[in-house]
């Protein structure tokens, strides 16, 4: 799996032809290095065959360029917590699961660095914002590394090709006559980076100081009311191209529910977006080109990530794909959907850029019923987490019990029990009750498998391979329904099946009896269940799943998921590491001891 993973790691995109503009707008890192101006073309980026796609029905083609995964990139006013880790795992799973395909992926994640919640984390700590981003991004490169996700890259909107982007992305935008100078009045949420109409907030009183306050009904953040002279964007010129595209692809946004939200807004809420901030109230960001006394807004500054990562502007008309573009799944926290799946597709149309092809939108993870938050005090360090329980024991328990349509909930005492009821009672006692015992020899049984196969199955072992049979093409659907929760309950199912009819046959008593050809049968069988579940497995556990079938003897070029076919490895079942003989020396070994 991982070699599949580390031929991925190869430059995405390549440096196009480009001219003179017309406004002379040049790039931050020429400016910097002071070498030749490179300037750009807006007709370099623009894509003459991909515009129609942006108001019509997405392409399904699957293999026509590399696999393409997004997270969020995250806020680092604040240090991780799960919910972060939870849309990185998805992501993760999403590239290995196209790995283990052997598509070519790319996953990327990265940290979002401007605007006023980062100014105002910095002034508290007394940092210059720099300071503060430079130390925040490090955590969350480490979270990605001991979680250990295979991401190719990792983007800082403060980097100078991500300026660039953001830059020549604006002046397009600009160009083309979608930006226009206006007042602007309204409900600004720091907290959210957005502003909110006036139907859209109300009076609450806080509970911890009794003081009323003006809220976002939707988040309950606090608002303020800001009144101030910025650039804004029209969006309201794409309230039919973004209904038309919705009602053309049906299942752009997963799950339903939250697309129909999406779909509420446009046709009630829409206004023309406010994209840039005085630099006199925010200095932290990105410029307006030509106009310093403006800031960019965050989430446009924020958003342009997506395609800076594929090579964006260095793109030819057409060429986009060559640098892994349209992403094949954004993963966002439900929180942040209306800026991916409103604001984040108009800015696509309007130059004319291919839509990404899917946003998976999952749920919160909760503590006690209540969202996690730092002023409550039940947010759970994702760093602790990983060092109690382990790396592979927290991957599956928050893809097994995350809720893509719904809200989770996180407690240690729901962590032991998934861990030993799937991992340690189940799929690690089953991989012990076959790989140990001296009654049975799994390579024998393998061996035999065309000889026990031609003889007379009993209606189990015929049960147990019409599982097997259905099991790969079972996930598979989930996965493209972009549900890994459902795809890896799927997986354990068949562990639970398994156990129950290992059980049922009792080879350890018809071996007593001298029934080869039945314990061969059954052995194989069982063999044959943990070595496609350990192929399966691998996305979501990767270590686990490794040493699984290490101890299965599967040869390590026999591990894709084109392997994982019942009869479909006649070489494995002599192991490639010690057995062990007692609980600690099991796959899954007892836990620490819990609270």
């Amino acid at each position: 799996m991982e070699r599949f993973i580390a031929a991925s790691s190869h430059r995405l995109s390549t440096l196009g032809t480009v001219s003179i503009r017309r406004n002379g707008w040049v790039c931050q890192s020429c400016r910097a290095w002071g070498a030749t101006r490179l300037r750009f073309s807006t007709s370099a980026s623009a894509s003459t065959s991909s515009s129609s796609s942006n108001s019509g029905k997405l392409s399904r083609q699957q293999n026509d360029k590399p696999y393409y995964v997004t997270t969020p990139i995250f806020y680092v006013n604040a240090s991780p917590h799960i919910g972060h880790l939870y849309s990185m795992l998805i992501a993760d799973v999403f590239k290995r699961w196209e790995v283990l395909k052997g598509r070519t992926a790319y996953l990327s994640t990265g940290t979002d660095e401007h605007g006023m919640k980062v100014q105002r984390a910095a002034e508290l700590q007394d940092l210059h914002p720099k300071a503060l981003c430079d130390a925040n991004a490090e955590t969350f490169k480490d979270l990605a590394r001991k979680a250990n996700i295979a991401n190719d890259h990792f983007i800082r909107t403060t980097d100078p090709k991500h300026r660039d982007a953001v830059e020549f992305f604006w002046a397009r935008l600009r160009d083309k006559g979608y930006i226009y100078e206006n007042k602007h009045e309204g409900w600004y949420c720091v907290s959210d980076e957005t502003f909110y109409p006036e139907n859209m907030v109300e009076k609450r009183v806080s509970p911890m100081t009794g003081k009323s306050f003006i809220a976002s009904i939707e988040t309950g953040n606090a608002v303020e009311w800001t009144e101030e002279k910025n650039y804004h964007f029209r969006l309201t010129l794409f309230h039919e191209k973004l209904l038309q595209f919705y009602k053309e692809n049906p299942e752009w946004v997963v799950p339903a529910g939250r697309f129909t939200e999406v779909i509420n807004w446009v046709e009630n809420n829409l206004e023309d977006l406010s994209v840039s901030r005085p630099a006199s109230r925010l200095e932290w960001g990105i410029p307006v080109p030509d106009d310093p006394s403006q800031t960019i807004y965050v989430w446009l500054d924020a958003l342009v990530n997506y395609i800076t990562i594929a090579g964006y502007p260095h793109w030819q008309p057409g060429s986009e794909h060559t640098g892994c573009w349209p992403a094949d799944v954004h993963v966002v926290g439900k929180d942040i959907v209306r800026f991916h799946c409103v604001y984040w597709p108009a800015f696509l149309m309007a130059l004319d850029l291919p839509l990404p092809k899917q946003v998976l939108s999952h749920g919160h993870w909760l503590m006690s019923n209540q969202k996690m938050s730092k002023s409550i005090g039940n947010v759970v360090n994702p760093f602790f987490a990983l060092d109690r329980w382990g790396v592979d024991t927290m991957r599956y328990f928050l893809i097994h019990s995350g809720h893509v349509s719904g809200d989770a909930e996180y407690d240690n005492a729901f962590i032991v029990e998934k861990y030993k009821k799937g991992l340690q009672n189940s799929l690690g006692n089953l991989l012990n009750r076959i790989t140990r015992p001296k009654n049975w020899s799994i390579r024998q049984a393998v061996g035999n498998m065309a000889r026990t196969r031609e003889s007379k199955l009993s209606p189990s072992i015929k049960y147990q391979r019409k599982i097997l049979e259905q099991m790969v093409k079972k996930v598979d659907y989930h996965m493209k329904a972009l549900n890994p929760s459902h795809a890896l309950q799927e997986v354990m199912d068949v562990v639970f099946e398994t156990n129950k009819f290992f059980s049922k046959q009792e080879p350890w008593a018809k071996s007593k009896e001298g029934d080869v050809v039945v314990v061969d049968q059954t052995v194989f069988i069982t063999a044959e269940s943990l070595r496609m579940v350990g192929i399966l497995l691998q996305p979501f556990i990767p270590e686990k799943a490794c040493e699984l079938l290490d101890r299965l003897g599967v040869d390590p070029t026999r591990r894709r998921l084109e392997d994982a076919v019942l009869d479909g490895d006649d070489s494995y079942g002599t192991s490639m590491v010690p057995l062990g003989t007692g609980a600690q020396d099991s796959l899954f070994p007892t836990l620490p001891v819990e609270d």
